[in-house]
């Protein structure tokens, strides 16, 4: 038999089994049918016989799928399902797709994206319709096909009715009755505000807390011999509790502000004037510690004109009582100013209706659960009202002063602790009542909906900036490698990204160095918050990544622990707990707790978190300094070496220490010597004053005048740049 006829008959039976592969293939993945073999004219049989080597391998797939195509049109056909209409132009697509769902987008049929896959790295045998494929894919299978690609729109989906909870409309002043007046007591740290409450209510919070600091609001009602009430709250005077301070004065009536005598006017001072000016609440000055020898009341009055505070006696409204909170001297003159004030104010509220009220304070308690401080406003509340704050609601189980007693009702201007809420609310909220439990489901589901409303059109911006971004990136490499094939620039692409490949367990090491992931858990909403205020002003990225993975309120728990164990963090905790079992847990999984009292010294020991993750700086410590008189050179074998005479004018030079040559105050050369002698003999070290000659580990021409100093390099930790304000 001629040899030409046996090849092709190979080549026959070769294509033969390629198809049947290719059939199988087509079988199980794409339609499940059986296959009928369609003749194609676009590539007849016989020219791909007659020079196999001239026909690729993607070229064979393509002429099966378009057989493979032809009868799945038939097919469908058969089966009268509804033609998909061509997409022209962009197409729609999102983050995860179905095979199914990309083919709809594009007008397309299944087996079109089956094609258009081939060119990726994906397994196609693994493939089924309801796959998902990535952004990535998608987006190269639209170019593949000639379309282009847009993010798909939200569903907007049908306007819900506003089933918010409001406000009442203004009472009418024939039902107003007087209301204690709400003072707050604001001033720079440790100016006496606490003792001055201390004084005033005959109690010894400052005993109690932590570095004589107070760390939360609290609200406090006190009764004068005079008959009079005041509802005072105590808000934090340290520079992180700047926002506790300002939630304070949104619900205040009078602003009493504390200022030390011997101390004048400081940046919290400043503070708290602007906070009660921008609430449009009137102050009363106390200055205090006027019984220290250094006091000088004249000098604070002065120093508060530049602030625009003005006193009675320069010709403004302000009243200024000189006292001593710890001494108890001149209290009630003070008591008496703020009656007064508060009688020229006329507070009155309507104590009939739905309660309105203003969170203080908020806490997770073990005995009894979520717990609330509030002021009350309008109405009366009282023991099975329904309320809602924020996105939770409450129906009210017992209700206690600031003492722990149990009460029975609370009126305006009343300080409250509120038990009976579901989940905890922020400080700071409004408190409305609504009339029933399904009321308050309903105020809470709107106030969830309009939440993950805003937080999803938000995320789709931030979406549609990193695909338009990646867009473009992505556009300038394909720019760059457009005068190649496409084999070759998947040779390209894998030079370039095969370090990538290679070092990503190093990466990542190095990316955990260079990031503290920080859990923070306190007692109280408010401390979490300040808390998070102060973190929120790091600036130092640059050096080393801040990720706050989580925070709450509570006791330091399991969860805490796996949390921080899967991000490689550190657990905070602010007048927290861990009982004996976590700090095993922690202990045995390496994970580190900080337990902290008082705000500052967190802060302090965050910030030695974040040094330890810095990498040490190299500093050179120089050990002596040595100038060139004269030059010369010796000859060893072949080559001539220079030789520099020096002096050594300051510290030793020592042969094992590194070496810097300076020429006019530029760094030329850097390494170790190669000799060092004084006179013709190999010596080590040359002290201040001694003549040597030396030369260098490298050929470099020695000009006189030069300086040669001798230095050893030391790793010292390095600091964060970052200030948090105290």
């Amino acid at each position: 038999m001629n040899r030409g006829l046996i090849l092709k008959f190979e080549n026959l039976v070769q294509l033969r089994g390629a198809c049947r592969q290719l059939r199988t293939v087509s079988y199980r993945r794409v339609y499940r049918g059986q296959w009928k073999p369609v003749q194609s004219s676009a590539h007849p049989v016989w020219s791909v016989l007659l020079y196999p080597q001239f026909w690729q391998k993607d070229k064979l797939i393509s002429i099966a799928l378009s057989q493979c195509r032809h009868l799945a049109t038939k097919e469908e056909t058969k089966k009268k399902k509804k033609k998909i209409a061509l997409t022209k132009g962009e197409v729609a697509v999102k983050q995860k797709m179905t095979i199914e769902e990309l083919a709809r987008a594009m007008g397309k049929d299944i087996d079109h994206i089956y094609e258009a896959l081939l060119y990726t790295d994906i397994d196609l045998d693994s493939l089924e319709p309801d796959s998902i494929l990535y952004e990535d894919h998608i987006k190269l299978i639209v170019k593949k096909s000639g379309m282009k690609y847009k993010s798909a729109k939200l569903k907007e989906e049908k306007e819900r009715e506003n089933t918010d909870a409001v406000k009442r409309p203004p009472a009418d002043p024939a039902v107003l009755t007087p209301r204690p007046p709400v003072v707050t007591i604001l001033g720079h740290v440790d100016h006496g505000k606490t003792t001055l409450l201390d004084s005033l209510r005959k109690t010894q919070v400052a005993s109690m807390e932590a570095g004589g600091i107070t760390q939360h609001i609290g609200a406090f009602l006190v009764h004068l011999p005079s008959g009079e009430k005041i509802t005072f709250l105590d808000t934090p005077g340290h520079a992180a509790f700047s926002a506790m301070r300002a939630r304070g004065t949104h619900v205040t009536d009078i602003v009493i502000l504390v200022v030390a005598a011997e101390d004048g006017v400081m940046q919290q001072t400043i503070e708290s004037i602007q906070h009660a000016k921008n609430a449009g609440v009137p102050l009363i000055l106390a200055i205090n510690k006027c019984d220290k020898p250094e006091a000088d009341p004249e000098r604070v009055k002065k120093e508060l004109l530049a602030h625009d505070v003005v006193c009675e006696e320069f010709g403004g409204d302000v009243q200024a009582v000189n006292i001593s909170a710890l001494k108890g001297e001149n209290l009630m003159v003070l008591a008496e100013a703020t009656v007064a004030l508060a009688e020229m104010l006329e507070l009155k509220a309507d104590s009939t209706g739905l309660v309105e009220g203003t969170v203080i304070e908020s806490r997770k308690d073990k005995g009894k659960g979520p717990v609330t401080t509030a002021i009350i406003q309008r109405g009366t509340l009282r023991k099975g009202c329904v309320l809602v704050a924020g996105k939770t609601w409450a129906k009210v189980r017992f209700m206690f002063d600031e003492n722990g007693k149990a009460v029975d009702a609370a009126s305006p201007g009343i300080p409250v602790e509120i038990m009976g809420w579901k989940e905890v609310p922020s400080a700071g909220d409004e408190i409305l009542e609504v009339e029933s439990e399904q009321r308050a489901h309903e105020v809470v589901a709107w106030r969830t909906y309009v939440e993950q409303q805003e937080r999803m059109k938000r995320d789709v911006e931030v979406i549609e900036a990193k695909q338009k971004e990646h867009r473009m990136d992505y556009e300038k490499k394909q720019q760059k490698l457009a005068h190649l094939t496409w084999r070759q620039r998947k040779a390209v692409l894998y030079k370039a990204n095969k370090h990538v490949m290679f070092s990503k367990p190093k990466e990542r090491t190095e990316m955990d160095k260079n990031m503290l992931s920080v859990i923070v858990k306190g007692d109280v909403d408010g401390s979490v918050e300040a808390i998070l205020n102060i973190l929120d002003s790091y600036d130092a990225d640059s050096e080393c990544k801040l990720d706050i993975i989580h925070f709450g309120m509570g006791d330091i728990s399991e969860t805490d622990i796996n949390l921080a164990e899967a991000f490689n963090g550190v657990i905070f905790g602010f007048s927290v707990k861990a009982n004996e079992g976590i700090k095993q847990l922690a202990a045995k999984k390496g994970i580190k707790i900080k337990l902290h009292n008082i705000i500052y010294k967190l802060i302090e020991d965050l910030k030695d978190e974040l040094n330890s993750r810095l990498p040490p700086s190299v500093v050179e410590n120089t050990i002596g300094e040595a100038s060139v008189l004269d030059i010369f050179s010796v000859t060893v074998g072949k080559n001539k070496i220079p030789v520099a005479g020096c002096r050594v004018q300051k510290g030793l030079l020592d042969k094992k220490m590194k070496f810097k040559l300076i020429r006019k105050g530029d760094v030329i050369w850097r390494g170790s010597l190669s000799s060092l002698k004084h006179h013709k003999d190999d010596v080590q070290v040359i002290k201040t004053g001694m003549d040597c000659g030396l030369s260098l580990d490298k050929y470099i021409e020695f000009n006189i005048g030069d300086e040669i100093t001798c230095y050893e390099e030391k790793e010292v930790q390095q600091t964060t740049s970052w200030d948090p304000g105290f």
